[in-house]
């Protein structure tokens, strides 16, 4: 009985399952004709199942609300503009939109890496790993996007680092032909280049030239390649021209963020544009650099606070545009930094190490620690750094890099190619203002393209076509490039048989044995020798030939106590005869009687000298425990006071005044400036040992507030 009861139960519970499964297949046939299982019923109730046929008639509804919307449109717009207008504008509407979706579907194309989207997806796609190092969210492979697709076809491995007045050309060409395969030009300033640029291009009376006027003693000759164009800058527009003027005379622009000099620090240059402050501002300048020019963009940094921090802003400089960074792993110049570090300490190359394994796939270079060549390998190896960058180091010994050749010991026969040298004549300073002559023809031909475009913009014009702002500004640059045009084809003209002949004979190398440029390279006489060579056909001012040569020689020098001697010399000659006696002491050391009330004399000066450097040190120390003492979170406060740069203008208006008004008025504005430097004939007799600051007065009309003023 309990069985037959318990199968009555299940044949009326299948009966009521089969009765709801007909019941809800009823009502879906109604909209979609679909059998709904037990299962997909458990909704809550008013929650729809959408279906593919659901989707497709809604599709097709805005499909036909959209053809609607826009056929009302036309018939309202030819309504408004009347039959004839709207039948002459409709072409000309759909050949802008078709022009339009041309013109975006290229530009996708081509930079679809730059986009912020993009740059957002590499950043997610690529993080660095914590376990292996900084944990930092940005990409750590390099984008190869349009801006710093710039591939270089040299090598960066070897470097000769920019100096401020010791990077100039004969040192250049010296140090290329012991071994360094790449060089920066010394330091530049962007905005006082691009004003001599002009004031040369203006000059009518000359036949001045940017390459034989000096413009901020840039030289250059083709045999000085691969070249890198070194400048300091606080304005994109200035960066961005300068390095537009130099283009046609070196392979890479590079930005000095890592300049820790005074003047760094008044001009607002340099590592004091590293602060977070001015990170927009430096990002904006690379970008503006990368705009102007179609050679890469290089940055040169020093570290900042934290390993973290430095990377970041590694990355940012990247996705900026810039194509190469190099690290001198130094930290940022403040006041307080000793130590490890320090811009006197020992290089923290750990740092470069962590940096260049977020960035494996983008060149960075090391700057540090490096005196022998055995460092160059060392350094190389402890970094993964692309290339060594030397400083210190190749001032001591322009041959550093000499061991890259070979063992000499091995392969002394070994032919080793260099360039011979041409002169920096009028024919070298035509080529390097205008470019060669396949530059200057290539450049006749892209004004030419553009005098076709206004030919055809003004046809338009003539048939009553309105112009958009692109085409005005082109037709308002007619006469510009018609005269532009007129220039180039003298210069081609005048100048093609004379600089072909030219270019094939400076441009052919000559040979040296491997042995045979060992026994000059390790010789620190005969280099300063072939340096002094070199300057007298690429002049230099005195100072820099001096400078040079005692750091070549500095043990030599102090032997034989000629230093004093030659630090005093005024001209090339001078020198010259300091180093023959140098070698004639070497050849024949019985001839040298040291001189012991001279090396007291010497010792006496040298103590007086470390004396009258550490003031400014002192001064600066005192200012920072002053602003501590009173709780002022700028620790650097006082040292901002008086720190104005004066004007040119102000300079000329206390000179015409009593000595004792014009003290009065430099100590209110220009406290930490000498005044003994910009007032007194021949300047501050104290020079590097001075407590105040050198620096060069400014017009006054040319800087704004922020450039005047570190920050």
């Amino acid at each position: 009985m309990a069985a037959t009861n318990s199968s009555a139960e299940t044949e009326r519970s299948s009966d009521r399952s089969h009765k709801k499964k007909q019941k809800h297949k009823h009502k879906s046939s109604d909209s979609c004709d679909v059998t709904v299982d037990e299962d997909v019923i458990g909704q809550k109730n008013g929650e729809r199942i959408n279906s593919e046929g659901d989707n497709e008639r809604h599709a097709d509804k805005k499909k036909k609300k959209d053809k609607k919307r826009k056929r009302d449109k036309e018939v309202s717009t030819h309504n408004d503009i009347g039959e004839d207008a709207y039948i002459q504008s409709k072409p000309d509407a759909d050949k802008k939109k078709k022009e339009k979706k041309r013109k975006s579907d290229k530009a996708r194309k081509f930079t679809d890496d730059n986009d912020e989207n993009s740059v957002k997806r590499r950043r997610n796609n690529h993080k660095v790993d914590e376990a292996d190092g900084p944990s930092h969210s940005i990409n750590g492979t390099h984008a190869k996007n349009e801006q710093n697709k710039k591939y270089f076809p040299f090598e960066y491995e070897h470097i000769l680092a920019p100096m401020v007045g010791a990077s100039e050309l004969a040192f250049r060409l010296l140090c290329r032909k012991y071994g360094a395969t790449l060089a920066y030009t010394p330091m530049m300033s962007a905005s006082q280049f691009v004003e001599e640029a002009a004031a040369v291009k203006s000059s009518t009376s000359s036949t001045a030239t940017i390459a034989n006027s000096n413009i901020c003693e840039f030289q250059t000759i083709p045999e000085d390649r691969p070249l890198v164009c070194h400048f300091s800058a606080n304005n994109p527009e200035h960066f961005a021209k300068a390095a537009s003027l130099v283009e046609p005379f070196c392979d890479a622009i590079d930005l000095n963020l890592g300049c820790p000099q005074r003047t760094a620090y008044v001009g607002h240059f340099g590592s004091y544009l590293l602060g977070e402050e001015d990170r927009n501002l430096v990002l904006d300048i690379i970008r503006a650099g990368c705009k102007a020019v179609s050679i890469p963009i290089f940055v040169k940094i020093r570290l900042l606070d934290t390993i973290d921090e430095t990377i970041k802003l590694c990355h940012q400089l990247r996705d900026a545009g810039a194509s190469l960074i190099a690290i001198h792993a130094r930290y940022r110049a403040t006041w307080e930094r000793t130590g490890p570090g320090a811009r006197d300490g020992p290089a923290l190359l750990d740092q470069v190490a962590l940096v260049k394994k977020s960035m494996p796939d983008f060149p960075i270079i090391s700057n540090g620690n490096v005196i022998t060549y055995k460092d160059v390998v060392s350094n190389r190896r402890d970094t993964k750094a692309d290339g060594i960058m030397s400083a210190e180091g190749i001032l001591n010994d322009p041959a550093i890099y000499l061991q890259r050749f070979g063992d000499v010991s091995v392969d002394k026969d070994m032919d080793v190619k260099i360039p011979l040298l041409s002169p920096l004549n009028r024919s070298d300073s035509n080529e390097r203002i205008n470019g060669s002559k396949d530059s200057r023809e290539k450049s006749w031909r892209k004004l030419n393209k553009k005098l076709r475009k206004i030919e055809s913009i003004e046809t338009k014009l003539s048939d009553g076509f309105i112009l958009d702002d692109d085409q005005q500004k082109l037709l308002s640059a007619k006469s510009a490039i018609l005269s532009e045009l007129k220039r180039l084809e003298i210069s081609i003209s005048d100048n093609s048989q004379e600089a072909t002949a030219t270019t094939a004979k400076q441009l052919q190398p000559t040979t040296i044995k491997l042995g045979d440029l060992f026994r000059t390279g390790t010789d620190k006489v005969a280099l300063a020798k072939e340096y002094l060579s070199l300057v007298r056909k690429y002049p230099t001012k005195i100072r820099s030939v001096v400078f040079h040569t005692r750091r070549m020689c500095k043990d030599l020098l102090e032997q034989y106590q000629l230093m004093e001697e030659c630090i005093a010399c005024t001209s090339i000659d001078e020198v010259d005869a300091v180093m023959s006696k140098c070698a004639s002491y070497i050849k024949n050391p019985e001839t040298f009687h040291f001189d012991r009330a001279k090396a007291a004399r010497d010792k006496e000066a040298l103590e007086w000298k470390k004396r009258e450097e550490g003031k400014r040190k002192a001064y600066e120390a005192r200012m920072i425990r002053k602003a501590k003492r009173e709780g002022l979170a700028d620790v650097e406060h006082y040292l901002r006071i008086g720190a104005e740069v004066p004007t040119k203008e102000v300079i000329n208006k206390l000179k015409s005044i009593p000595r004792d008004e014009a003290l009065a008025m430099w100590k209110k504005n220009h406290s930490q400036h000498c005044m003994s430097y910009h007032l007194d004939v021949g300047g501050c007799k104290r020079d590097r040992a001075c407590a105040f600051l050198h620096v060069e007065a400014k017009d006054g009309n040319r800087f704004d507030e922020v450039d005047e003023v570190a920050g």
